[in-house]
């Protein structure tokens, strides 16, 4: 059996957040939307799930139009089965994942970020899979004390309680 590595450089509207996951049915493409609506009031999103049997489509919910098409490029690109593309805006992934980790559909988050992100692929005679995720950059060198002061005042006027 041959098999076809490749890496996809997924692209979405700046500001947002994107989840990548793998789940096992089609009724994902209801049960997040409620996910998120239930849980982060305002919250605008669009997602497109690609079904692996029947007709084999891109599934699509979502409230805004352009973040709607933006999953959909997303998940034509990658191609593979059974994956979903949630792009989010006014909410952070840290707001809902473990909500998405729960639904009962859902079997793997791949990433959760606003880095740039590459997919990686694999794909034989049966279709596509990913394998993997490319996550932002890799590091450069350790955080130094002004680094780390820097990191608790973002977390701070994130919101967080920082010790």
């Amino acid at each position: 059996m041959n098999v076809k590595f490749s890496a996809v450089q997924l692209e979405w509207e700046e500001e947002c957040n994107i989840i990548v996951g793998q789940s096992h049915f089609i009724k994902t493409i209801e049960d997040i939307p409620e996910i998120l609506v239930s849980s982060v009031p305002g919250i605008e999103y669009g997602m497109a799930f690609n079904e692996a049997s029947g007709p084999c489509l891109v599934r699509t919910e979502g409230n805004d139009e352009k973040l709607i098409a933006e999953a959909v490029a997303c998940a034509r690109n990658v191609g593979a089965g059974h994956t979903f593309y949630l792009i989010i805006r006014k909410a952070y992934p840290i707001n809902v994942l473990n909500q998405i980790k729960s639904c009962q559909e859902v079997t793997r988050i791949y990433a959760a970020t606003a880095n740039p992100l590459q997919v990686l692929i694999a794909e034989t005679s049966q279709g596509s899979g990913i394998i993997g995720v490319v996550d932002g950059f890799s590091p450069v060198g350790v955080e130094t004390e002004k680094d780390k002061n820097d990191r608790k005042k973002l977390l701070k006027a994130l919101g967080y309680k920082v010790s």
